[in-house]
């Protein structure tokens, strides 16, 4: 089961490059996930929490700007599959498999980054204009992670 929580957190990473370790961060630091003593201890100290939390928060706001690039370009497609891979082994780690963990993170966020992107057109082009789609785009990855890190508790 965790390598598949490990794909779909990539996926979520691939929508939203930041809500991922945000979502891992504070699974950590609730217990859901068992780090304590890994490499991956750090994600629950309440510093991770509050830095990944952040992040997620600013990239919410920013990925509604028209100056935003595309998550293809190489920057934000690299930041997806960097985050989609720390997730991903995350969870690995917990599930006793670091290094499958990590790979399913990195399928997961490339699923995430162009199936997202091709969805997010679609809606666009159905509503007319890009924010109802970006903001369906942001309750998906939001509720997707919510739903996974509290399928590990």
């Amino acid at each position: 089961m965790a390598l598949f929580f490990a794909l779909l957190i990539g996926i979520v990473a691939g929508l939203r490059a930041m809500t991922a370790p945000a979502a891992i961060a504070w699974a950590a630091y609730l217990g859901w996930l068992p780090v304590a003593g890994t490499w991956a201890s750090f994600m629950g100290h309440w510093i991770a929490v509050a830095i990944f939390t952040l992040l997620a928060l600013v990239e919410l706001v920013t990925d509604q700007l028209p100056s935003t690039p595309s998550r293809k370009v190489p920057q934000q497609f690299g930041a997806r599959i960097v985050s989609g891979a720390l997730s991903g082994a995350v969870i690995g780690t917990a599930g006793g498999a670091l290094l499958l963990g990590l790979i399913a993170g990195i399928v997961g966020a490339v699923i995430g980054t162009y199936g997202g992107a091709e969805v997010r057109s679609r809606l666009a082009g159905a509503f007319g204009k890009d924010l109802p789609a970006a903001l369906i785009e942001d309750a998906v990855a939001i509720l997707g992670a919510l739903w996974i890190v509290s399928s590990l508790a």
